[in-house]
């Protein structure tokens, strides 16, 4: 499971693959397996009265649930990955569109899951301002619950029987307050948390005796008593396990219930995926009410790191920035981090701007175009690139192109394609280049044929154009379609 509660990291087969793979940029996660999850978590409760089930229910449903639709409830996502290089976009409709009504019928059924009863055992386990009407097995209740929940852990819990009543009301205290990051050893807090969780009724202190992840307050009920609840919220760095080997070196970054990520729009340069969260940095939260219909904001002293023309990596010194997970992909598409590194060895420095990372990238299929131009580059033509790949599927056996448009006339003379040669996609039948002559497409003079060998870089150099744009035709086998890895320019 990801710390966003998200389940199923291979869109291969929809499945979750070898034990603790976990990648961050490829995760599936599909909206339909989160609220799955979020289903059986709740069954599992209501045979068990354990609240580490509520606990995962919880974390997807503020993280891994919740991102798979728009703010204004009009977009969705299929998958929910944990980064990204700007290929992903939430979309209003879908071929197969299990997810729309999936998110429809799931968030009309969340206030069946904040409360829970048997006979008179009445389970606290959402935290939500709402009011209830419950019918005990002696006597009924109305609940009325006031709080600002997941931004302020104060929730205040007012009870009203019909009548005086005699019950338990089981108050369910939140792992993450009692610095337990996940029910299993999969991830974990790295520091303890030493402010206390206090629970009140009627103004007089509790004892936390918890069992189950409850704390149970029996009593002669009358109406108007008042429980209190305080969840402190601090900042905590979540580590993954080792065996994770996609999150070693990093750190993700929780408060309350909240999974946060760094996202392009809130740091310097349009950058998230070369920020470094050195483990020394102070955390500071801020409500900000006119950020993404108002949210909980992280920032926090860290560093970008940048590659210049010899190889050798910059340090430069920023804030970093950090929004709830859930919220998004909502300022158009660009780079995205849950998980940070936490030291340069970790990091993933920004790569020298080139005539095609600078380029804007367009296709007969659009697709994830961004993938060509994103500087990573393979071991084999059959590996998929960790970050998405490029290709013009469904199109099989015609002839589909792809191009570049410069911000400015630019003077080119070579270029280079990585094919993808992996399950249906195949190495090309042919290719060619061409350049753009103010509003005409025509074709370079190559020096070099256009080959399509596997496993590495296919160049050809041409007479040198001064060009707004250039494109590649190409031409698919029979039955197959083609792909790209990486297109570079000089």
């Amino acid at each position: 499971m990801y710390i966003t509660g998200g389940i199923g990291s291979t869109a291969e087969g929809e499945a979750f693959g070898r034990d603790y793979e976990l990648p961050n940029m490829t995760a599936y996660n599909e909206t339909c397996a989160a609220i799955g999850n979020d289903y059986w978590n709740e069954r599992l409760f209501l045979l068990h009265a354990d609240a580490r089930y509520i606990d995962v229910m919880e974390r997807t449903l503020y993280n891994g649930l919740i991102s798979g639709v728009s703010l204004d409830g009009k977009s969705f996502f299929y998958p929910n990955p944990l980064e990204s290089s700007g290929q992903h976009e939430r979309s209003p409709w879908f071929g197969c569109a299990c997810c729309p009504g999936n998110i429809t019928r799931f968030l009309a059924s969340v206030p069946g899951y904040v409360y829970a009863q048997q006979r008179d055992d009445l389970y606290v386990n959402l935290f939500v301002g709402s009011t209830a009407d419950i019918k005990m097995d002696r006597t009924s209740v109305h609940l009325a619950q006031e709080t600002r929940y997941p931004w302020d852990g104060a929730v205040k819990l007012t009870v009203t029987p019909k009548g005086d009543g005699d019950f338990t009301i089981h108050v369910r205290i939140p792992g993450w307050a009692r610095n337990q990051a996940s029910p299993m050893d999969l991830y974990a807090f790295t520091d303890k948390s030493a402010a206390p969780v206090v629970l009140k009724v009627n103004g007089q202190p509790v004892p936390l005796n918890i069992e189950k992840g409850y704390v149970a307050v029996s009593r002669q009920w009358k109406a108007g008593d008042a429980i209190d609840l305080n969840l402190p919220m601090p900042v905590r760095r979540v580590v993954a396990n080792d065996a994770v080997v996609a999150d070693r070196g990093r750190v993700a970054l929780q408060r309350g219930p909240l999974v946060y990520c760094a996202e392009w729009p809130d740091n310097p340069g349009g950058h998230a995926r070369n920020l470094v969260l050195p483990r020394n940095a102070v955390l500071k939260t801020e409500f900000r009410p006119e950020l993404l219909k108002g949210v909980v904001r992280i920032t926090g002293s860290g560093l970008a790191l940048v590659l210049d023309k010899e190889g050798k990596v910059h340090r430069k010194h920023q804030l970093i920035t950090a929004i709830p997970y859930y919220a998004w992909a909502h300022r158009g598409p660009g780079e995205m981090l849950v998980w940070l590194p936490e030291s340069e060895a970790s990091g993933r420095p920004l790569p020298v701007p080139t005539i095609a990372s600078t380029s804007n990238v367009t296709s007969s299929v659009p697709k994830n175009t961004g993938a060509i131009h994103d500087g990573e580059i393979p071991r084999a033509s059959r590996e998929h690139n960790p970050y998405g790949d490029f290709d013009w599927s469904p199109k099989k056996g015609t002839t589909e192109w792809v191009e570049y448009s410069f911000a400015k006339p630019t003077r080119v003379s070579s270029t280079a394609v990585y094919w993808i040669d992996s399950g249906d996609c195949k190495l090309p039948k042919s290719w060619r280049v061409l350049y753009r002559d103010g509003t005409s497409w025509k074709p370079v003079e190559n020096r070099d044929p256009y080959a399509t060998a596997r496993d590495g870089f296919n160049s050809v150099t041409f007479a040198p154009v001064v060009a707004t744009g250039l494109r590649l035709e190409v031409a698919q086998e029979p039955e197959h379609t083609a792909g790209i890895h990486e297109w570079k320019v000089e």
